[in-house]
């Protein structure tokens, strides 16, 4: 059987990222194991109810909340990133968490949203927030009474991947999430789950990661985000 290249290229992209941390992602941007029971000076929070107690970060998004809680440390622009952290799901009232990768110094999204990864107990959704469902023309017309187009549903199909998983509850697990060019790639307890490539993803100025607790019940500990190449240029 003949096996092109182009047919080999997204496996070939998957199995470099995975082997590839231990040299590429080398500078280390922010590292918190939350041992100080307290949050540091660098952390921001955006309407949320989160605390640092018993050496572990507990999310928490307050009762009657209009937006999930967010946790976030903010650096100066990267393009590629490496960020890693152990997370449990307590209980059933834990829905999901996001990692968030933002730049809140660009304007054509909302917020600054570039990317995302979603981890429910049941799947990992990767989303290319800045061509996708956040850019600010998508965002919106979702917001209109006319709603999206047939062409923006189908646009927006192309811009986020849904893989399979199987989170026990209560279990530490560990979470790594690289960025790459235009490909994020999901590790989860060692093992690569998989990679999505999106142009939105291959912003090379990505200023702010964010832990996002939808609802309650997410516990998260060490922490850290690393820096991968040469430094980027600056806007």
């Amino acid at each position: 059987m003949k096996i092109t290249i182009a047919f080999l290229a997204p496996l070939i992209a998957t199995v470099a990222l995975a082997a590839d941390p231990g040299g590429y992602y080398n500078r280390t941007i922010f590292t918190d194991d939350f041992s100080s029971n307290s949050f540091g000076p660098r952390w921001g929070h955006y309407k949320s109810g989160s605390v640092v107690k018993d050496g572990m970060l507990i999310g928490i998004t307050p009762e009657k909340s209009d937006h999930a809680a967010v946790d976030s440390i903010r650096f100066p622009g990267e393009r590629d990133l490496e960020v890693s952290v152990k997370f449990r799901f307590v209980s059933a009232n834990a829905k999901s968490f996001n990692v968030w990768f933002d730049d809140k110094d660009y304007k054509g999204s909302h917020a600054g949203h570039i990317c995302s990864v979603t981890v429910t107990p049941k799947a990992v959704n990767i989303a290319d927030a800045k061509t996708g469902n956040f850019s600010n023309e998508i965002y919106t017309r979702r917001k209109s009474p006319a709603g999206l187009s047939d062409a923006d549903k189908a646009l927006l199909r192309t811009k986020s991947k849904s893989l399979p998983v199987k989170v026990t509850l209560q279990d530490w697990h560990t979470l790594v999430v690289h960025t790459k060019g235009d490909c994020v790639e999901v590790c989860i307890d060692g093992k690569v789950v998989g990679s999505f490539q999106s142009e939105g993803v291959g912003h090379d100025h990505k200023t702010l990661v964010s832990l996002t607790t939808n609802l309650v019940d997410v516990h998260y500990d060490d922490f850290s985000i690393k820096a991968g190449g040469a430094a980027a240029a600056k806007p």
